[in-house]
């Protein structure tokens, strides 16, 4: 390449130069200070070059992830809001059935400004991160017990399935009259929901590990507890992850259920509350935008965790090219 000849024509004149000052009338000490700073010059020169030559490609792939990942849901909904305006300029519906963007906006904004948009959003996403926190710490040695022990998951692993495939929202009457109007029935609710899907992908994981993995283990001295969690379990973080992900999924979903039934006692303020006080009052505004806050933490959340821990995970196993996605 030009510029790899163009730094060997540099390090070769640079070895000239320090010959040639050896010579006759110059000392050593200096000598060997002239190199030093020769030396240092190139490597200023290399770096400098290497800049100049690497960061129109980050640029572009910076740009390139932009308009591939981050611009086409934008101009999407964009184009979405515009046929909803549409819609509502030719048609006219009864705007207590179908609102505009405009009114719905603006009850998102009344919400702000009362202060209850704030509260249902911080109440729902605590609910929502502690239930799936704890539905991480059950799931993940269950799922490497039922994993591992092939007796143990034939005899339960059915039932996982069962309860994956059981709507969480079924729940909610039994831990009402177990837990009574308390935040232990929210939690209960969020964990069935989160803790099979969580099972059932760390199975799936590790059913793909390569038995040569196993036996390399095994052979290096690690026993049973050591093979399943320094070997098996990173071995299979893809599924495992995916696991997580849709655990997430189902325990938001199981959370808004939950909120909008479970309403009063000590339960607190949260965005199924939210939404249910606002169906009560017939303000169809402000249901479509608690519709549209929860869907927007859902999105986000995926952005923000999931889609990075799983975009960098694949690539560190050589399975996601650069700038792919």
């Amino acid at each position: 390449m030009p510029h790899d000849a163009t730094l060997l024509d540099e390090r070769e004149a640079a070895a000239r130069a320090a010959a040639a000052a050896t010579g006759p009338g110059r000392s050593p000490e200096a000598s060997a200070h002239d190199a030093r700073d020769r030396h240092d010059d190139l490597r200023s020169l290399e770096a400098g070059l290497d800049r100049l030559q690497t960061s129109p490609e980050r640029a572009q792939s910076a740009w390139r992830r932009f308009t591939t990942s981050v611009l086409p849901p934008i101009l999407f909904v964009v184009a979405l809001i515009a046929a909803w305006q549409l819609y509502v300029v030719i048609a006219q519906p009864r705007p207590d059935i179908v609102p505009g963007p405009v009114d719905v906006f603006n009850a998102m904004l009344a919400g702000w400004e009362s202060g209850r948009l704030q509260l249902a959003v911080l109440t729902s996403l605590e609910r929502g991160v502690v239930g799936f926190l704890i539905a991480v710490v059950v799931g993940t040695p269950l799922g490497l017990l039922l994993a591992e022990v092939k007796p143990l998951r034939r005899a339960i692993g059915p039932i996982i399935s069962g309860l994956q495939v059981l709507p969480s929202v079924a729940w909610v009457p039994a831990a009402i009259l177990w837990f009574g109007l308390t935040d232990a029935t929210v939690y209960f609710v969020v964990l069935m929901g989160a803790v099979p899907s969580i099972v059932n992908g760390l199975i799936a994981g590790v059913e793909q590990v390569p038995p040569q993995l196993r036996r390399v283990g095994t052979v290096l001295g690690a026993n049973r507890t050591r093979l399943a969690t320094l070997v098996v379990l990173p071995a299979a973080l893809p599924g495992y992850v995916a696991g997580l992900k849709q655990g997430w999924a189902f325990s938001w979903r199981s959370l808004m259920a939950a909120e909008i039934i479970a309403v009063g006692g000590t339960i607190g303020f949260g965005l199924g509350s939210m939404l249910q006080q606002s169906r009560e009052l017939a303000d169809i505004g402000g249901v479509l935008a608690t519709v549209l806050v929860i869907l927007f933490i859902g999105i986000l959340i995926e952005l923000v965790f999931f889609a990075p821990l799983e975009r960098r995970m694949l690539r560190r196993r050589g399975l996601l090219l650069g700038g792919t996605r």
